[in-house]
């Protein structure tokens, strides 16, 4: 795979991210390949002139790769815009937040990052997507894509809420608890985990059912083969307030009777990966697991 254009963005709120993406810019300029930077992301950095722009809603298209400068939130919003584009784009996270699982490159190793996605050193990791649909008096009323969870919560000031869950149209359990994930392998190591959910190796091909601070502990995650169609009918009273989010990056109000589907969606996100790390190397460094 040649890469002969890269559409970069940043963290708006990040100067170390729009830092980052500049040298990046300045340098893929100058090694036959143009970049083409996310307006926001180019206004902020004050680029609008130098390089050309495109908006977010069309960041994977015409693109070779796309490089997201900040943490996990910026690559999982890069990874939204271009699955939501219908996009087939690569996406390479530069770690500038504080965990980073899913963006791999550190600050450190920017360049040599760069010199070896130009060179063609690198591999492609095919990650899973979830597809999640707000059935609402017999018409879907909202859709999205998500890389790590769909998620249905209660909001600040409402009490534990009560969900219905079927699986492939067969009633499986009702869940009383803060709300509950649906989560890919990949999105395992994410809020899932918090909830005290399994952590699933990203070639594993499931989605993960965990509730969040469930009301009875015999309420344990579930894992399920990733072909399933999940349902969740939440029990919504009066003035309540229950959100659905997609990576936590767009929500969705839930009225009562609403219903939300989630299934395997029909395209699939590639990630980059230029170090040798495996996964378990990142989870030992990122998240200490297996450490004495």
């Amino acid at each position: 795979m040649t890469i002969r254009t890269a559409a970069l963005i940043a963290r708006h709120t990040l100067p170390e991210a729009l830092a980052a993406l500049t040298e990046a810019a300045a340098w893929l300029g100058v090694n036959d390949c143009t970049p083409m930077i996310e307006e926001e992301s180019a206004r902020q950095a004050r680029l609008e002139t130098r390089w050309p722009t495109v908006p977010r809603a069309q960041l994977g298209r015409n693109a070779d790769v796309v490089l997201a400068f900040g943490g996990d939130g910026t690559l999982l919003g890069a990874a939204s815009a271009v699955a939501q584009s219908a996009a087939d784009t690569p996406v390479l996270g530069i770690n500038l937040g504080r965990l980073g699982f899913l963006t791999e490159v550190s600050r450190a190793e920017l360049v040599p990052a760069l010199e070896a996605l130009i060179a063609g050193r690198f591999h492609l990791e095919t990650r899973l997507l979830v597809s999640g649909e707000v059935e609402r008096d017999g018409r879907t009323i909202a859709s999205h894509l998500a890389l790590n969870d769909i998620v249905v919560t209660r909001g600040a000031f409402s009490r534990m809420i009560e969900v219905d869950v079927s699986i492939a149209g067969r009633s499986v359990c009702r869940v009383q608890a803060d709300g509950l994930i649906v989560a890919t392998a990949t999105g395992s190591t994410a809020y899932n985990l918090s909830a005290g959910g399994p952590i699933v190796h990203p070639e594993v091909d499931a989605l993960v059912l965990t509730p969040i601070a469930p009301h009875t502990l015999t309420n344990r995650p579930l894992v399920l083969p990733a072909t399933t169609r999940v349902t969740l009918r939440p029990e919504i009273a009066p003035q309540a307030d229950v959100v659905l989010t997609f990576d936590g990056q767009y929500g969705v109000p839930l009225v009562a009777h609403d219903a939300v589907h989630v299934s395997r969606a029909p395209r699939v996100l590639r990630l980059v990966r230029i170090s040798g790390r495996t996964h378990f190397d990142m989870l030992r460094e990122k998240l200490k697991w297996g450490n004495p």
